[in-house]
């Protein structure tokens, strides 16, 4: 209750940061130090990304679909990869063997969403045909959700409950899909 309260007020300096800047013309050195130095502070307790957020994206269909809408009251798995990155495939083959049965036992859901470029990106429909992968598959060509939630590189996992990304994870060994599960039932609880 405290940290939420905390970050609400940190959310609020923020957002009134020029405002502080200008306003702090008017202390003295002693005073203007202090008040940067805790505002600093204050963003260490921020998470960088903490909503999901609204945007829409293109299905393999050509159906828009809003990220918000996927993960209203209920919790989703987000799998970043592109086409020429092979742990991402690895990771989507590792989970799509699965997939069934994790829906199935505790309603796993995952949302594969492609950085491909305009260049690349109709690669995609015919991979994800050929492979048999089962999930939904989201375009994000431009890289617009990518760049939101700040991701560098894939694949890439986030977890997302009720719109707020709860869990993260970059990069993939085999295996690693377990721990994947484990949080997302933690999470669905």
């Amino acid at each position: 209750m405290c940290a939420n309260i905390f970050k609400k007020i940190i959310l609020i300096l923020h957002k009134y940061f020029i405002k502080l800047i200008i306003t702090l013309q008017n202390y003295s050195i002693m005073q203007r130090i202090t008040i940067l130095f805790v505002f600093f502070l204050s963003t260490l307790f921020i998470n960088a990304q903490t909503l999901l957020p609204d945007l829409q994206l293109k299905s393999i269909d050509g159906k828009n679909v809003s990220i918000q809408g996927i993960t209203k009251d209920k919790v989703v798995v987000f799998d970043f990869w592109a086409t020429w990155c092979v742990p991402c495939i690895n990771e989507l083959d590792a989970i799509a063997e699965e997939y069934e049965d994790l829906q199935d036992e505790f309603g796993f859901e995952l949302v594969a969403i492609s950085v491909d470029n305009a260049r690349s990106k109709s690669r995609v429909k015919p991979m994800v045909n050929g492979k048999g992968w089962e999930y939904e598959v989201l375009l994000d060509s431009n890289q617009k959700l990518k760049r939101a939630l700040n991701i560098s590189s894939v694949p890439y996992v986030i977890i997302v409950k009720n719109g707020k990304v709860v869990y993260t994870h970059s990069g993939y060994t085999p295996g690693a899909e377990e721990e994947l599960y484990e949080k997302f039932k933690e999470f669905n609880k």
